[in-house]
């Protein structure tokens, strides 16, 4: 089963809690703080693997879970961290979060990038002594691993993709000059996946050549399966038209405008690739009168006249596509997804917000707010007096009063609610 697309959920472990511990030693009448810190949660990580060809791994688990930290021990000792998940995807996997941001592009083998990141562990009471609390009786509990909804894309990696209309002989090319083996029928009808193969020519070199499923006219717009397939053409160095010379209700000049005009409006980037123009089926009847209208037609790439039924002419195909190659490094367009970034400078944002509800309720929200709301223990009365410490030195409160909270009024953060005192 090939599959190039799959929406996952991922989510890092927790942090650990850090714990209240007291040093109770023989000979040490006034013992200090000794609680440890939580673990780090666990992170998602995708890694490159380039012997898997698809995404189907993924398409079987739809949530992927990491480890949570562990809690602090007695004695200063940190608590265990969380265990990583590492998940092997296909070179050319491109992860985007909710927004649509890519936040992961895996094009090398063994390329690992962290996709949810695991919480941070909670500080023990030992990391929390201050001169003003030197022996503070509460502790931190460990921060929330993230949480995101994921949209895995796979764009195939290959050195050489073969593009053209249904039926024009793709397949029979890609199975006649590599170990691929497609479906080959003598009917009408079209590749439904891509297919990689391997090419070695008799000098040594060798390259990754892609069979593309038929495009079609409108493809780019959603016609056909195009759409679905246009992405793999991305990754690939050189594009390889073929052609059916030979066909006597097609014109080969018009496919090859055709097919174009799709590749630029899926990614105008994709024409500035070096092109080679196979024209296919040469043993069949009428073939020489049509190639020499298309060698007349276009003059700006090369054009090959080959069989692949007859197995003709392929090493002056495979030759030319060397060469190009040559003249082409990966670099310049592995980097195509989602193009060029402008960055501008952008404020912080606020570290709070507060909005009135329409029950009346006033709610406090922010990132800020969120992460010292996480650490609080609310079975610890200290714990939650740092809390409000905290949000007033954040200046929560005074905002309140501007807003027109007055004591005894209802608070809400985070979905739980609080009321303010004078």
């Amino acid at each position: 089963m090939f599959i190039d697309e799959v929406k996952i959920k991922v989510k890092a472990g927790d942090g650990g809690r850090g714990i209240v511990a007291y040093r109770r030693e023989k000979y040490v009448p006034k013992g200090g703080p000794a609680g440890g810190n939580g673990g780090r949660g666990g992170n998602v990580v995708f890694v490159g693997d380039e012997g898997m060809p698809t995404l189907v791994d993924l398409y079987y688990r739809k949530t992927i879970k990491a480890e949570n930290g562990a809690p602090g021990q007695s004695k200063n000792c940190y608590g265990r961290d969380g265990e990583d998940v590492f998940v092997r995807v296909p070179l050319g996997t491109v992860v985007y979060d909710e927004s649509g941001k890519v936040i992961a592009d895996i094009t090398r083998a063994g390329q690992e990038a962290i996709v949810a990141k695991g919480g941070r562990g909670g500080r023990g009471n030992a990391a929390l002594a201050t001169g003003r609390t030197p022996a503070p009786d509460y502790a931190e509990n460990g921060e929330k691993g993230e949480e995101r909804q994921l949209r895995v894309e796979l764009k195939v990696l290959a050195d050489v993709g073969l593009v053209g209309f249904p039926s024009v002989g793709k397949s029979t090319l890609i199975s006649v000059i590599s170990a691929a083996r497609p479906k080959i029928a003598d009917y009408p009808f079209t590749t439904l996946q891509p297919h990689l193969g391997v090419v070695r020519i008799a000098d040594g070199r060798s390259f990754v050549v892609a069979d593309l499923p038929g495009l079609i006219k409108g493809a780019s717009q959603g016609a056909g399966l195009g759409i679905k397939f246009l992405r793999h053409i991305e990754r690939t160095r050189v594009i390889v038209h073929v052609i059916d010379i030979a066909a006597v209700d097609r014109d080969p000049v018009q496919d090859y405008h055709d097919i174009n005009r799709e590749l630029e409006s899926h990614n105008p980037a994709l024409l500035l690739r070096p092109q080679i123009i196979a024209a296919n089926k040469m043993d069949l009847p009428g073939a020489e009168e049509r190639l020499a209208k298309l060698k007349e037609k276009i003059t700006a790439v090369p054009i090959v006249a080959i069989s692949a039924y007859t197995k003709s002419n392929l090493d002056e195909l495979l030759y030319k596509i060397t060469s190009a190659l040559d003249s082409v490094k990966m670099e310049e367009f592995v980097e195509i997804t989602g193009g060029h970034v402008e960055y501008q400078f952008t404020p912080a944002p606020e570290p709070f917000t507060i909005e009135k509800e329409a029950d009346g309720v006033y709610n406090v929200s922010g990132p800020v707010i969120e992460k010292y709301f996480n650490a609080v223990d609310f079975n610890n009365e200290s714990s939650v007096k740092v809390f409000a410490r905290r949000l007033r030195n954040l200046g929560v409160e005074e905002a309140l009063r501007k807003a027109g909270v007055t004591g005894g009024d209802t608070v809400r953060i985070l979905g739980y609610e609080f009321e303010l005192f004078d």
